[in-house]
């Protein structure tokens, strides 16, 4: 297990190596043994939108970035809702590690992608849909 001390502390190295760049953050991220990365994508030292971009090398659209960006990385094990259409909303989570967006009604998930290639396909399914 990794002490949250440290994880602070390497947190902050990260950050300071990585500037603003979300691209070097995620490389960075890369070269770190599994446990420790996956401690830091679940932490509240990252946002949820780092772990976004992480997880999908892809930057969304303004306001979703932004709605990720007020949001703690541990928020995604909840989930965090990152869009809306109609009377769906697009919800961001991880689960065992990975990466899931769902589109649900509120009550029904009407489709769910996981992987790193989930956002792309969600986006492709949205695009055909609605």
């Amino acid at each position: 297990m990794v002490d949250y001390r440290e994880l602070a502390d390497l947190a902050d190295r990260l950050f300071e190596a990585s500037g603003d760049d979300d691209e070097r953050l995620a490389d960075v991220l890369d070269t770190l043994d599994g446990e420790t990365r996956g401690a830091l994508l679940a932490s509240d030292f990252l946002n949820a939108y780092q772990v976004f971009y992480y997880h999908f090398r892809e930057t969304p659209d303004e306001l979703t970035k932004e709605r990720l960006q007020l949001h703690a990385a541990s928020d995604l094990a909840r989930g965090i809702i990152v869009g809306e259409i109609d009377i769906y909303e697009v919800i961001f989570h991880r689960e065992d590690g990975d990466p899931v967006l769902l589109l649900t009604d509120g009550e029904k998930v009407q489709a769910a992608f996981r992987g790193p290639g989930a956002y792309r396909e969600m986006v492709r399914y949205l695009d055909e849909w609605f």
